[in-house]
This record gives structure tokens, C-alpha cells and sequence, in this order.
């Protein structure tokens, strides 16, 4: 089992819980705190939101961001990835609510 957290130091770690406990994995790429992080349903991808006003899409295993979204003028401290994947939604300290595909 892994979850993932995200940190003032613009990162996002992945942890192994299961066996080790260890961080896997190092993600970085964001410009401001990350916020908000959320696995896909089937576990491959990662939604992440930061202070730097973007939405990352992260590849669990290769740990490389896949896309990035911008449009945001806050801080992103909200992301949800829709169950099928195909949309994901967040909220910003813009006060507004996003839906990307």
C-alpha cells in the first residue's frame, strides 16, 4: 500500500506503508507549497495542488508530471480526481471551483 504527501518544500513523497514504510519516491516540480494530493481509483496517477496556482498529473511509477494546469490566481488547497479518471476538480483560494479534463 502507498499514500503520497505533499509539503511546504514544494514536494510530494511517495511512501511505502506496507513493507518498509520507507519514501519511495520524490516528486518534484511544483514552485510553492503542495496543498492537496489524491491518487486515481486504479492507483497509477497522482492530482496535485500547490500555492504556485497549478494542478500537476503525476505518474506513480516514474514519478514524472504529465501535465500540468493552469488558470488558478490562488492557491490550489483542493484536488479530487473523478472515479473514471477523466476529470479533475479543485478548489482554489480564488474562491473558485475548476473542472479539467
Amino acid at each position: 500500500m502507498k499514500i503520497a504527501s505533499g509539503s511546504h518544500d514544494c514536494t510530494i513523497r511517495i511512501w511505502d506503508v506496507r513493507s518498509s514504510g520507507q519514501c519511495e519516491n520524490t516528486l518534484q516540480g511544483h514552485d510553492g507549497a503542495v496543498n492537496s494530493v489524491v491518487f486515481s481509483s486504479d492507483g497509477t496517477k497522482i492530482a496535485s495542488g500547490s500555492n504556485d496556482c497549478t494542478i500537476r498529473i503525476w505518474d506513480v511509477r516514474s514519478g514524472q508530471c504529465e501535465n500540468t494546469f493552469q488558470g488558478h490566481d490562488g492557491g490550489v488547497n483542493s484536488v479530487v480526481v473523478s472515479s473514471n479518471g477523466s476529470k479533475v476538480v479543485t478548489g482554489s483560494s480564488d474562491c473558485t471551483i475548476r473542472i479539467w479534463d
